[in-house]
């Protein structure tokens, strides 16, 4: 396997961790989503709110929309958590078909991150997605904890990259059409 086929499997991981989670979410009690928790955002609306904001801003960047920090800066934070999931598919959605269609060369090509006061940095596209996932992991694991304190279950996230779990995601991954 090549660094790009590991990328496109993360971006396919990403959505699945993504539904994985939001299906819990859709199964909290009344007020339970929007309830202040411990974490490093105040709630898992908070938290699902800030990893959407910032897959904006580095997809914006990956696909030189031109829209730079205003992406994440502009951002209006959704209180439904069903608009939430479905804005968060679609993110991930674009972040696969932004994979799948690059070269094994792309990976070293710079685009332009705008860091506001600190400048217009080039960035190498590799290094983006590495962070993009870190990232999105990351907060993934705070909601996974924040969730332990609802009424919900935390699902399993790490099921997706062996063969032997294949039997565990295999009619979820379809579903997906990854």
């Amino acid at each position: 396997m090549n660094l790009l086929d590991h990328l496109r499997r993360m971006a396919g991981n990403n959505l699945w961790s993504n539904d994985r989670l939001y299906r819990a979410v859709l199964a909290l009690k009344p007020g339970e989503f929007e309830a202040e928790r411990t974490s490093f955002f105040p709630s898992i609306k908070a938290t699902l709110n800030h990893v959407l904001a910032v897959d904006y801003l580095y997809l914006d960047f990956l696909e030189e929309g031109g829209v730079g920090a205003a992406a994440h800066d502009d951002f209006v934070p959704l209180d439904e958590p069903h608009a939430l999931f479905a804005a968060q598919i679609a993110a991930d959605r674009r972040l696969i078909a932004f994979c799948d269609g690059l070269s094994e060369a792309d990976l070293d090509r710079r685009v332009i991150t705008d860091r506001r006061e600190d400048g217009m940095i080039p960035e190498r596209i590799g290094d983006i997605l590495a962070h993009v996932f870190l990232h999105d992991i990351h907060h993934r694991g705070q909601v996974h904890a924040m969730l332990s304190g609802t009424s919900v279950a935390p699902p399993q996230l790490d099921e997706f990259l062996l063969d032997y779990d294949i039997k565990l995601r295999k009619a979820e991954v379809e579903q997906l059409g990854l």
